[in-house]
């Protein structure tokens, strides 16, 4: 298999095997105009197996996302072919607009116009509640 090396962009490293995908999805990294390459089930001596997304494009991303999938995910910002900067990710405190309460008596569910926010409330079993209802998600 062979991908190639990016000149000015980002590589989404040590992603737990299986999670490329969705971070994919929640990041709409399908609608760049850029080539994105998933790779899954890198072979990986501290993980087993990882998952690699690069981004082929210098691109803003929204870290609570990746922190939200995958705390653990390394970001990896190249330039000229060199990595100048490696941010390490954390769990969110709160996630503001980036799921959805799936309480049908939550007002989010009734109400137009309300952003959906969750809060951390257990970082050891990364649960957060929904501020407005205490739906867990």
């Amino acid at each position: 298999m062979n991908i190639d090396s990016i000149q000015n962009g980002i590589v989404l490293d040590h992603i737990k095997a299986g999670k490329s995908l969705q971070i994919y999805q929640d990041l709409h990294l399908d609608k760049l105009n850029c080539s994105v390459a998933i790779i899954k089930n890198v072979k990986s001596q501290k993980m087993g197996r990882k998952d690699i997304v690069k981004i082929d494009q210098d691109i803003n991303i929204n870290l609570d996302v990746l922190g939200y999938i995958d705390p653990d995910v390394s970001v990896n910002i190249i330039k000229d072919g060199k990595l100048v900067e490696k941010k390490k990710i954390e769990l969110p405190e709160k996630l503001v607009g980036i799921k959805k309460c799936t309480n049908p008596r939550c007002i989010t569910s009734t109400e137009q116009g309300i952003t959906h926010i969750f809060k951390l409330t257990d970082r050891e079993n990364r649960i957060y509640r929904c501020i407005y209802c205490d739906a867990s998600k």
